[in-house]
This record gives structure tokens, C-alpha cells and sequence, in this order.
């Protein structure tokens, strides 16, 4: 399996309770909390409708016809600037470790960047060592404390990158 067998593409409203299996699944598996996350949000449920506005957007990972993975973009919420967030990437274990979340950070980056967002904030949990190793990689660089307010009070690691 290569990631020529995976497509990159826009959530559509289908998509909304495949992404939401995915979401929970993972943060499952990673042992997270399901308060203080986003294994409750709202949004969760309503991925397409969360993020079809002018300022967000949100990309899913489609391996034979079934969503595996995916990650956005939406401004930063309670902030007042012109920082998006890189928001919800999830992945099942089928396409780990193929180069897959680098090149879905590439493209929401870049789009942020036609967005007019000047850099990107994101929130992880400590113990998510592949999840931190890959946004260093992609050249993030650790906070010191949160930016804006995501509700997300269970992840303690926050990570900025200028676009």
C-alpha cells in the first residue's frame, strides 16, 4: 500500500459519520480523555457544517472509498489575529507511517495561506509522540501557554507555525 492508494479530497456531508468514528476511535486507542477533548464535541458529529465557512475548511484521507483520516483549518477561536488552527487530524492505524500527515498539513497550510492566515496554532496532548514528532517536522515550535480559548483543557501541548 502506497499513498498513491489514498486520496486526498474536501469533506462532504456524507463524510460526517465516518469522521466521527474516526475521531473517537483514535482518541480511544491514544488512551485520551473523552472530556476536555474533542470526543465530545459538538462538532464532532457535524464536521462538514462545522467547518464549511469562508475562514475553515476540512480535508478527509479516503482509502477504498471509506474515510481513514483527515485535519483542518478554522480561525483560532477567542483570539483576536489573523491565526487559524490546525484542528481535529486524526488517522486510523491503516495509514500511519506513509507520509500521509505531512502531506495533509502541507495542503491545509497552504491553504490557510490563500485564507490570508498569517500563521498556525494547534493543541496536541503530551503523550501523542508521533503527533508531536510530526508537527516538528513540519516546523512547528513549542508555546509555552495557550493562545485563544478551544475548550480543549486536556491538551497541555501547544505548538505555533508561521505561514
Amino acid at each position: 500500500m502506497t499513498s498513491k492508494d489514498f486520496i486526498i479530497r474536501e469533506i462532504k456531508p456524507k463524510d460526517n459519520a465516518e469522521m466521527a468514528i474516526v475521531i473517537r476511535e483514535v482518541i480511544l486507542e491514544m488512551g485520551a480523555p473523552k472530556i476536555g477533548t474533542a470526543y465530545e464535541d459538538k462538532a464532532t458529529d457535524l464536521m462538514f457544517e462545522n467547518f464549511n465557512k469562508p475562514t475553515s475548511f476540512y480535508y478527509v484521507i479516503e482509502h477504498k472509498n471509506k474515510v481513514v483520516g483527515g485535519a483542518g483549518i478554522a480561525k483560532l477561536d477567542n483570539f483576536d489575529g489573523n491565526i487559524c488552527e490546525l484542528q481535529k487530524m486524526y488517522f486510523l492505524p491503516v495509514i500511519r507511517g506513509k507520509g500521509l500527515g505531512s502531506k495533509l498539513i502541507e495542503t491545509c497550510l497552504q491553504q490557510a495561506k490563500t485564507l490570508g492566515y498569517k500563521s498556525c496554532y494547534l493543541e496536541t496532548m503530551p503523550y501523542m509522540e508521533a503527533a508531536k514528532t510530526l508537527y516538528k517536522k513540519n516546523g512547528f515550535t513549542n508555546l509555552d501557554k495557550p493562545m485563544g480559548n478551544t475548550g480543549h483543557y486536556s491538551c497541555s501541548v501547544w505548538m505555533i507555525k508561521k505561514l
